[in-house]
């Protein structure tokens, strides 16, 4: 049988060359060319629209951006209503859990099983398969989906129903993103005060305010200059908002997740829009603390004094 992998961005198309290594996998993407020549690098098929998927389709991943883009090729483009009864669809992408439960309940009743299993860990464990996936659905539509999620993953954690996966992951992006903040409220005070941000970020390290965002983003994409983790702000930004509005539905009160959606936007209206990597929020308190978080610098020779060229080496 075979899969149909929908959405080869930058984490799609690593995703898509590990699952084609282990099952027959016809790819698609809005950009066609993208496709077709990935499928050539792959020894294997692309198709220009999903009208044309080919026939003996037992499975359908979905790596798209939001649950728009998952509900127009499902709902608006029709896919749902031409797959067979016994089709999986399996979204790994970051979608609202809300949808996904009425997709989830809209595919129960065609007879199609429906999974999702967003995953976390960027273009580098795409790469190398060491994503970790959470996984919401039906017993038996989870199982079934597990032969083509653990090629992608060294972490399958099933989580709940539909719906509990794509939950998990943008709670764990809500997590994620408010260490980063804090961490760039941190380093630019410890280096206003005098102490190097490299050497700050080592004494977090070993202590107990580590995170990933201290032990990766900081030393890989802030230290030096680069912002180049490959996740966007915009990304960053939706999957707070679905954060908010999940904790929203449940009564929660949530003034952290208030506080970090609110300087995202801040940071990415102050920044310049589109295009921006998520870890420059870090440049964003750079530039409204007037201070310069690159590794190596010697701290001001006056502790709480930034230095007055701070901000034009931010703007």
């Amino acid at each position: 049988m075979t899969t149909l992998f929908t959405g080869l961005g930058r984490m799609g198309a690593p995703m898509a060359r590990r699952h084609a290594a282990r099952h027959d996998t016809v790819l698609f993407d809005v950009d066609t060319a993208v496709a077709a020549a990935l499928a050539e690098e792959l020894g294997t098929r692309a198709v220009p629209s999903l009208a044309e998927a080919p026939d003996g389709i037992d499975t359908v991943v979905l790596m798209l951006p939001d649950s728009r883009a998952v509900e127009s090729v499902l709902l608006a483009d029709g896919l749902l209503e031409r797959l067979p009864a016994g089709t999986l669809v399996v979204d790994m992408g970051s979608s609202e859990p809300a949808s996904t439960r009425r997709l989830a309940e809209a595919a129960r009743t065609r007879g199609i099983g429906y999974v999702d299993a967003p995953v976390s860990g960027g273009v580098a464990r795409a790469v190398t398969g060491e994503l970790s996936i959470m996984v919401g659905g039906a017993p038996e539509d989870v199982e079934r989906a597990r032969p083509h999620l653990e090629p992608l993953g060294t972490a399958v954690l099933v989580v709940g129903g539909p719906g509990a996966g794509h939950a998990a992951k943008a709670l764990n992006n809500l997590l994620s993103a408010t260490n980063l903040a804090a961490a760039a409220e941190v380093l630019t005070v410890a280096r206003s005060f005098g102490i190097a941000p490299d050497v700050m970020v080592e004494v977090l390290n070993a202590s107990t305010g580590r995170s990933q965002a201290t032990e990766v983003k900081y030393p890989r994409h802030v230290l030096i200059g680069g912002y180049d983790s490959g996740f966007a702000m915009d990304l960053m930004i939706k999957d707070l908002g679905i954060a908010r509005s999940l904790a929203r539905a449940q009564g929660a009160r949530t003034p952290v997740t208030d506080a970090a959606l609110d300087t995202a936007v801040r940071a990415r209206e102050a920044l310049g829009g589109p295009g921006l990597d998520h870890t420059e929020i870090a440049r964003f308190y750079e530039s409204v603390n007037r201070v310069s978080l690159r590794a190596g610098e010697l701290p001001d020779p006056r502790p709480g004094t930034a230095r007055p060229d701070d901000a034009e080496e931010t703007a």
